[in-house]
């Protein structure tokens, strides 16, 4: 199965269990709520499952998949607290099919708001996990 579709599966089903399968060891992601670059599998791993439950809710659709040899741009539309979000991944991934790169946009700057606020706490309880 393609990579993107894996990851379909993943977030459809909110289970991150096989995210180290798909994730290169040097994966970087690129969050809209965090300034830097977080950079490998540990960490990368951290935010998708954490934004996998927060963005990735039941509200969650993709509505345009645009995917070439090695990336996507996948946009999607969700509602967090009521509020509409609009957004894409981007994402890229090597030979082995291991996602190298995930970027994350978001609009409008209430949606960020939002995200931003519920990646906290999301991440805080994974922390005393």
């Amino acid at each position: 199965m393609h990579i993107i579709g894996r990851w379909d599966e993943m977030l459809a089903a909110r289970d991150f269990d096989g995210l180290n399968d798909i994730l290169a060891e040097d994966a970087v992601m690129y969050s809209p709520v965090v300034y830097t670059p977080q950079k490998g599998r540990a960490i990368t791993r951290m935010y998708l499952e954490a934004a996998g439950h927060v963005i990735g809710n039941e509200h969650f659709k993709y509505t345009k998949k645009i995917i070439g040899e090695s990336d996507a741009c996948l946009e999607f539309e969700t509602e967090i607290d009521g509020m509409y979000v609009n957004g894409i991944d981007l994402i890229s991934w090597n030979e082995e099919q291991q996602i190298t790169e995930f970027k994350v946009m978001i609009r409008p700057l209430k949606a960020v708001n939002a995200v931003w606020q519920g990646m906290g706490r999301r991440l805080e309880e994974m922390k005393k996990v």
